[in-house]
């Protein structure tokens, strides 16, 4: 297994994304580089994989798994997920959420949210005004990451161009996990797919 090049963290940054027709909207704060780095705890980090399971194969997720959900997801819209297609699947806890209008799969959560108003401003880093701007983001009450609660956001609706963070980059230094899920036989690695998935 080739290992992760290394590289010293970044300032934590907030990244739009969407879906196609814009109908979704979100902010998703990363810090790169990513848990691949040897000297960094993928409990402190950003993680990026791809895994072979059927349903990430057939709907074409790049996940990206922020360290602290609670605080590093935002729903700009809707702020109602009724008003989002659902789709689950094998236990039917996680919801593969997708846009009714275009079909663009976002983001999967499992666990509780809610609706809060917060300076946006003030959370992205920039000069506050004071005022306050609704959103969605998950419960942090109870919440523990792949027990209690799970969100993966697809890292193919993050807005491209925006600086510190390049999808290329990410397969160039090898940043980018492999997971069987599929048929759970082979360790995680950074170089190339496991049988039945994408690079």
């Amino acid at each position: 297994m080739s290992s992760p090049t290394s590289s010293s963290p970044q300032p934590r940054r907030p990244y739009y994304g969407s879906c196609h027709c814009g109908r979704l909207r979100y902010i998703v704060f990363i810090s790169m580089p990513p848990a691949a780095i040897p000297d960094r705890d993928p409990q402190d980090t950003v993680r990026f994989y791809k895994c072979n399971c059927s349903t990430c194969h057939k709907m074409g997720i790049f996940h990206v798994r922020v360290p602290d959900s609670p605080h590093d997801f935002y729903l700009l819209s809707p702020l109602d997920l009724a008003e989002l297609s659902d789709y689950t699947c094998f236990n039917r806890n996680i919801h593969w959420l997708f846009c009714p209008t275009c079909g663009v799969r976002c983001f999967a959560v499992m666990g509780k949210g809610k609706v809060v108003d917060i300076d946006l401003e003030a959370a992205l880093g920039n000069e506050s005004e004071g005022k306050t701007t609704q959103i969605w983001r998950l419960e942090e009450e109870g919440w523990k990451e792949d027990k209690t609660g799970y969100l993966s956001v697809n890292a193919l609706t993050i807005e491209p161009g925006q600086e510190g963070l390049d999808l290329r980059e990410l397969a160039q230094k090898k940043w980018i996990q492999y997971l069987d899920c599929r048929d759970r036989k082979e360790e995680d690695r950074y170089d190339y797919p496991h049988e039945g998935g994408t690079w």
